[in-house]
């Protein structure tokens, strides 16, 4: 095995847990989502998930590998920090915008990920290959888009209003403590 082979085989590998990571963590952030929108772009993204899984057993059956026991340090860490963020925090338009930041950080290390071996395969004159990456890379980019339109149509703002309108009540709470102590005295 060549030097540019062994690296897309090793590329791979660390693609296809970091895949199947995201597929197992996916489910919690869907259940922790409040938004339907947000529900059903996780929905989706499972699906898509398990066809990107089955493309980079194809790839490395393309190599004359397979995917083996390499685990995805950066990925293990970004869920890591997602289901530690999920424990943080309350159910809410707050954790819609904890989720798709998660969510978030997710596809661009995938994003690069990708983008790096599909440009390294066409370079390499592995056409085959490099439009199997290329098409998931696009999926990525895609799914990242849906989620910046999200946020910034629907999800930010919910969050906004909801904080807003926490610290209007607090503030009428303790003006109308304030005013209660001022009476008894």
């Amino acid at each position: 095995m060549d030097e540019i082979t062994k690296l897309m085989v090793e590329q791979l590998k660390d693609a296809y847990s970091a895949e199947k990571q995201a597929l197992r963590a996916m489910p919690k952030m869907m259940k922790n989502a409040t938004n339907e929108r947000l529900k059903q772009g996780f929905q989706m993204h499972i699906d898509q998930t398990e066809g990107q899984v089955e493309r980079v057993e194809q790839a490395l059956e393309l190599l004359g590998a397979k995917p083996g026991r390499k685990v995805c340090e950066a990925m293990r860490g970004l869920i890591e920090e997602a289901s530690h963020e999920i424990e943080e925090n309350d159910r809410g338009a707050m954790m819609d915008v904890v989720l798709i930041a998660a969510a978030q950080r997710i596809e661009h290390y995938e994003i690069a990920a990708y983008g790096t071996m599909a440009s390294l395969a066409k370079a390499a004159g592995m056409a085959e290959l490099g439009e199997m990456l290329g098409q998931t890379l696009a999926e990525e980019k895609r799914m990242d888009e849906e989620l910046t339109r999200l946020a910034e149509s629907e999800v930010n703002m919910a969050f906004i209003e909801e904080a807003r309108s926490e610290m209007e009540e607090q503030a009428s709470n303790e003006n109308r403590r304030g005013g209660a102590r001022r009476r008894a005295s």
